[in-house]
């Protein structure tokens, strides 16, 4: 599976870049703000392809180049940049660039260059057949957690006395370092906190995720009519109370469709006031592969954005299609 580093300091160029990439084959995608971040990036193996800005804080595009070539690290860069001297191109391809790509990225032009250096061909050639939900399966997961969602929904609206807009579950088969690409909605803040909690039944297992924006905190805090200063400790709480009530009332909902029970660990804080990036590297997940399914919520007239994620485990999906089959049956 082909990884690829994305390096720039601004977090739209990195989405957009992102959203450009081909869909159709398997990679897993990191990011970095500056040329420091994505050199420890593929000393770690994370930038089989690094797509590089040139202007950036720290170290630049020049310079990030220049290292690579000493050190000889094994990476394949593309540069980007919205700088089109031609003497720009010049240099960067004399440090070792395979080509260069203008800003705003083209998701045509991406793609033409990913197979003109063979990137495309090399994953499709290197990666096995890799395990797909069917159609009539995702149906199955999307309506069992679409009823989860709801039982939430109405809890969290009748604690806070306000509307909660329910979003249409996000439901894929995914690799853990890709989870990061899962939140596109939160991720448009640059910082989040984060609880996760482990939950086990029945040869079924995983761990939830629950995502605030650090922008909810205020319109959280007028909700709740808390008054005073919203300190780091009273965000906690609120996010602990936000996260008790969608966890547990979800997992009971998708518990209560499979006829079974689940055993929930205790909540742990994956960080505060960080980049959705940053909490994920902190969920230590073991598995290589996992079913997520994503369910975005805000609240009406608020500027509150709350993600919840539930991963199961690769293994857990068996049990799941055994417990969900009867709603497949003619």
């Amino acid at each position: 599976m082909l990884s690829i580093l994305i390096c720039d300091d601004s977090m739209v160029a990195r989405k957009q870049v992102a959203k450009c990439l081909p869909q159709d084959f398997e990679r897993n995608i990191h990011f970095a703000k500056h040329g420091e971040e994505a050199l420890d990036a593929i000393c770690d193996n994370k930038g089989d392809l690094l797509l590089l800005d040139l202007n950036m804080p720290v170290m630049d595009g020049y310079e990030t180049l220049k290292h690579i070539q000493d050190q000889q690290l094994n990476t394949t860069t593309i540069v980007i940049s919205g700088d089109i001297q031609p003497e720009a191109r010049e240099r960067v391809l004399k440090l070792g660039a395979v080509d260069f790509i203008q800003k705003p990225v083209n998701a045509d032009e991406l793609r033409a260059l990913l197979e003109k250096h063979n990137m495309l061909q090399k994953v499709q050639e290197s990666q096995g057949p890799e395990p797909e939900i069917e159609e009539g399966i995702r149906d199955c997961y999307q309506e069992v957690a679409n009823v989860a969602m709801g039982q939430a929904g109405a809890h969290l609206a009748q604690t806070m006395n306000v509307f909660v807009k329910l979003p249409i579950p996000n439901v894929n088969l995914i690799e853990v370092s890709e989870l990061h690409m899962m939140l596109s909605d939160i991720d448009t803040h640059e910082t989040t906190s984060g609880v996760c909690q482990g939950f086990l039944g029945d040869g079924i297992s995983g761990e939830a995720l629950c995502v605030l924006s650090d922008s909810s905190f205020t319109d959280m805090a007028e909700i709740m009519q808390i008054k005073g200063t919203i300190d780091d400790q009273m965000q906690l709480e609120l996010l602990m109370d936000v996260a008790s009530i969608l966890i547990g009332t979800c997992l009971r909902g998708i518990a209560g469709q499979l006829d079974m029970q689940f055993r929930q660990g205790h909540p742990v804080v994956l960080g505060q006031h960080q980049s959705v990036q940053e909490l994920i590297s902190a969920n230590k997940s073991m598995w290589r592969k996992t079913l997520a399914i994503e369910l975005s919520y805000g609240l009406e007239n608020f500027n509150v954005q709350c993600d919840l994620v539930l991963l199961f485990t690769e293994d857990s999906m068996e049990m799941m299609n055994a417990k969900l089959a009867h709603l497949l049956e003619d």
